[in-house]
């Protein structure tokens, strides 16, 4: 295996504001969260070279505070309206149109799918929290990954780290 797959679950939105779901801010602790993520990636040189996102608000800012941190600039980051919402398969679909030459994925999206597919790389072989979540908000999941992003089957990834933004501070 000599690829990382990074899954970066958007940061806490704000449930205040009257938008909907798909234009939902973050919150500060969100903003800071996901500053903190890309802090984290490149201090522990994990920096990716192909960062794909959700077109969601929340996620595209998770995307840009985290890249920004990371010095990647916003226009190396792209949307694919496929996450939003997105089943495991649909996430599949996603890596299967990363660049070939991409080492290091970086996809930013929601639960249930991102938590959803990597339960299905890594074949449910992995510890869950005592809390029982998985992905909370703001969490990164590193994955070693096959030589290509095509035709990913169960059980593909190898779970590298599974960090909580509060291990991040």
């Amino acid at each position: 295996m000599s690829r990382t797959l990074i899954l970066l679950r958007h940061g806490k939105s704000d449930w205040s504001t009257d938008d909907d779901d798909f234009d939902r801010p973050l919150k500060k602790r969100g903003k800071n969260a996901s500053i903190q993520a890309g802090e984290w990636l490149s201090a522990h040189r994990r920096v990716p070279d192909f960062v794909v996102t959700s077109p969601a608000a929340r996620a595209m800012k998770t995307a840009e505070l985290a890249c920004n941190a990371m010095g990647i600039k916003k226009n190396n980051v792209y949307s694919r309206k496929h996450i939003y919402l997105a089943t495991p398969e649909e996430l599949l679909y996603v890596l299967e149109d990363c660049p070939e030459q991409a080492q290091r994925v970086m996809l930013v999206g929601h639960n249930p799918g991102l938590e959803e597919l990597l339960y299905y790389l890594v074949n449910g072989l992995m510890t869950i929290p005592e809390d029982g979540k998985v992905m909370p908000t703001a969490t990164l999941a590193i994955l070693e990954m096959p030589d290509i992003w095509k035709n990913l089957q169960s059980g593909a990834a190898n779970l590298e780290f599974l960090i909580r933004p509060r291990e991040l501070s």
